[in-house]
């Protein structure tokens, strides 16, 4: 797999002084809480008031490649103290980054958050958990997370999908595939393009694995105004259900996107902004050792208002029972 020449967009001092002003300024009023409700309704206006360097930073995704790199905030690595064993234990820690990345995310569009998912957190933290090491998860270490669409089983997914660097003492890659890279025969496409299978909820989804409605059946993939999009879960994906054509045809687009895949290695204070209607996204295997030295990214889900790259269909869809929460309500 090769090292991604990944499109960089670099912050000047200024732009990076305004942002952490910002977030250390919203932090400081609401008591250092990152989930602070009031903290999270100041947040458009702060926002709205970063100025024209961070608003080019986060233009949308503007090459085939699908993704980006916002690179210049710092991050002190004694500072953030150890990485957490697991989310829930992360409390406030890195609170800072985790509000830099929500006013990221709001320049860029909607925040959103899972009431089944962290706790309903708007910034997640992700780091290697003991007893997950092998699931499919951002828990997990020792096996590779296979690339895949962010939340795929819910019409209410994500259009983008922010990665935070707070930590990455081993390089630890991020792999990323975009669909508008890759190429199918006219064939495939068509029967990739029919709602043939599932998606079912990931392990991270516990309440949702167990709802008893009819899982509904979604394309792989679909032609957006701008370009072919996919919706891809392959761990979470009942292939055996499909014919033996469909099932041809799903592996040789899961051939080819990882021809296409490449290595993102993320640096302390990168922030990787990936477009989960073209991208898939996933992570190699590594060796945790628990000892607070570990990888350790902040998440963050958007959503763009106004944007058309999904089927109609999908808004017949019960999202086995999940909601997602936005962080702004009009």
């Amino acid at each position: 797999m090769p090292t991604a020449v990944t499109p960089v967009r670099q912050l000047d001092p200024h732009a990076v002084h305004e942002l952490t002003e910002a977030a250390q300024h919203l932090l400081s009023a609401h008591g250092g809480d990152p989930r602070s409700e009031a903290l999270v309704r100041e947040v458009p206006a702060a926002a709205a008031a970063l100025g024209a360097g961070i608003r080019d930073a986060c233009r949308p995704v503007d090459t085939s490649a699908g993704l980006y790199v916002v690179r210049g905030i710092p991050v002190d690595d004694e500072a953030i103290g150890p990485t957490p064993d697991h989310w829930s234990t992360a409390a406030a820690s890195g609170a800072v980054y985790d509000v830099a990345l929500l006013l990221l995310a709001t320049v860029m569009g909607t925040p959103i958050a899972w009431e089944g998912q962290q706790d309903g957190r708007f910034v997640h933290n992700i780091v290697p958990s003991p007893g997950h090491e092998e699931e499919q998860t951002g828990a997990s270490s020792s096996v590779l997370l296979s690339p895949h669409t962010e939340d795929a089983f819910h019409p209410g997914r994500a259009h983008l999908l922010i990665l935070g660097c707070m930590r990455n003492h081993d390089s630890v890659a991020t792999t990323a595939a975009s669909i508008r890279q890759a190429e199918l025969p006219s064939g495939d496409v068509e029967l990739l393009s029919s709602p043939a299978l599932p998606i079912l909820p990931d392990d991270a989804y516990a309440e949702a694995r167990s709802y008893a409605g009819t899982p509904p059946l979604v394309p792989t993939l679909w032609q957006s105004p701008d370009g072919p999009t996919l919706r891809f879960d392959p761990a979470y994906t009942p292939l055996d259900q499909a014919s033996e054509e469909h099932r041809a045809a799903y592996h040789r687009l899961s051939d080819e996107l990882a021809r296409v895949s490449v290595a993102v290695s993320l640096e302390p204070g990168d922030v990787l902004v990936v477009d989960n209607d073209l991208v898939v996204h996933g992570r190699v295997p590594f060796k945790a050792r628990y000892d607070g030295t570990d990888r350790w990214l902040k998440r963050a889900s958007v959503r763009v208002p106004g944007r058309r790259t999904r089927p109609p269909a999908e808004a017949a869809e019960h999202g086995y029972g999940q909601a997602a929460l936005e962080a702004f309500t009009s």
